[in-house]
């Protein structure tokens, strides 16, 4: 029976396993956490609206019927694509017949001064109880010396996309629970939540009034938002802006974007795309390497002009010498969408069948901005705003959230923070590490070197 190797327990990754799981092969899904994160959550995480185990689930447990699937603990160091293995960090090798990497990406500083240094990052759960505890030792720092003019708390996020607006009105949300349910001394005036973007407005890949309406949102609930500056360095004392403007800052969240660069895929032979992503062909398979499948964000994965004209015809077509086709954005739908495609074609090369490039189905985009306020587009345009924006996307989060006991806890937390604000963990936990988890930090995965 062949083995399918799956590197990656993400979104991509369980949608690949999930299609594998009845097929006659043997999958083996290897990721270094023994959990997959729903990523779209760690925001309430890290502004202590939900527990870190409410937006976790065992990866055993999701595949604990599926009898041809098994998890593999460890962390990928590199690939032999010339002997079929994946390598490990401990020296085990994981031999493969067909192997898709779902790797995903890490957060991108753009070599901007002090970011790895002095800023946190949201893209893993380590990361989302490590931002919690520092905003909240910011706020109790700030009332232990209310006195003290210097010891304003000011949060900066940098970054106008999804994951910045969402944490950026998570935070103005939790500050306003801070002084009014937790009696904290923090003057109102000065305890601020700063929103930073290099673009001209938020959003930039919704539409115009959906960026107008977050951006309004932001600005009535507290958040300063600064659009169409630079940042020219982060320190201990802030952030540094485009001209020499110092803005100070107790916690400055990075959420500027992500790369590939830094991970395993980045191991991989071929082109890249933008964000350090894999050119892959047309159905998603590694250039020369037709057995391997590179998928979700880890992947350039090509757009509706890259597909052919019925987006799904035989063969995939060869990725071509300048091909700038363009690539379809790191979202979970297009992970889960590839991952499931991936997993298709690996099928169809069993079965001999020549295959099929990948058509993605836009089911639209949405962000949050804070209780009872959200956009969501549809692909045809549409947007819907505010309680019914905010229903449709919580109806979504909990169509996706893994674990029937999640979904339950997530939904009646939500339920309560509905109608009475101090809901939440707000707790500073002794368990997470002084300074951000290696693992976790912009470098490289599996190289501890490159992480320092």
């Amino acid at each position: 029976m062949d083995q399918v190797v799956i590197v990656g327990g993400g979104f991509a990754g369980l949608a690949a396993a999930r299609r594998l799981s009845e097929e006659p092969v043997e999958v083996v899904v290897v990721d270094q956490h023994n959990f997959h994160t729903f990523q779209p959550l760690l925001y309430q995480v890290a502004t202590a609206g939900l527990g870190s185990a409410d937006v976790a689930y065992p990866i055993r447990t999701i595949f604990r019927r599926a009898r041809h699937v098994r998890f593999v603990h460890g962390r990928v160091s590199g690939f032999d694509l010339s002997a079929h293995s994946v390598l490990l960090e401990n020296g085990q090798e994981l031999p493969y017949d067909h192997l898709i990497v779902a790797s995903g990406a890490t957060a991108a500083t753009f070599d901007v001064p002090g970011v790895v240094e002095h800023a946190l990052f949201l893209y893993t759960l380590d990361d989302a109880r490590w931002v919690r505890n520092q905003v909240l030792a910011a706020l109790e720092r700030a009332d232990a010396a209310a006195s003290e003019e210097t010891l304003a708390p000011v949060i900066v996020v940098v970054g106008g996309g999804p994951t910045g607006v969402e944490t950026a009105g998570a935070m103005a949300e939790l500050v306003d629970i801070a002084i009014r349910h937790d009696r904290l001394r923090l003057d109102p005036d000065r305890t601020r939540v700063v929103l930073l973007d290099g673009q001209q407005r938020l959003l930039p890949s919704f539409s115009p009034t959906a960026s107008a309406y977050a951006e309004r949102i932001l600005r009535a609930r507290g958040v300063e938002v600064r659009l169409g500056l630079g940042v020219e360095s982060v320190s201990t004392a802030g952030v540094t802006l485009a001209g020499g403007e110092l803005v100070m800052a107790r916690v400055v969240l990075w959420a500027a974007g992500v790369t590939v660069d830094g991970t395993v895929a980045a191991d991989l032979m071929g082109r890249r795309g933008p964000g350090g992503r894999v050119m892959v062909e047309r159905d998603l398979s590694l250039p020369d390497h037709p057995e391997v499948f590179v998928v979700g964000d880890a992947a350039a994965v090509p757009g509706p002009d890259g597909t052919g004209p019925d987006g799904a015809a035989p063969g995939a077509g060869r990725l071509q010498p300048g091909d700038t086709r363009r690539s379809l954005p790191q979202l979970a739908q297009v992970a889960i969408q590839s991952g499931d495609h991936a997993a298709r074609q690996v099928v169809r090369r069993l079965e001999s069948r020549p295959t099929t490039s990948f058509a993605y189905r836009d089911k639209g985009v949405m962000a949050t901005i804070g209780r009872r306020s959200a956009v969501a587009q549809l692909a045809g345009g549409t947007v819907f705003y505010g309680t019914i924006g905010w229903i449709a996307w919580l109806a979504l989060h909990l169509i996706y959230l893994i674990g029937f006991r999640n979904r339950i806890v997530v939904l009646i937390n939500w339920a309560w923070h509905y109608f009475r604000w101090p809901s939440g963990p707000r707790l500073i936990l002794g368990d997470v590490p002084a300074r951000p988890p290696a693992a976790s930090r912009p470098g490289r995965i599996g190289c501890p070197e490159c992480r320092r």
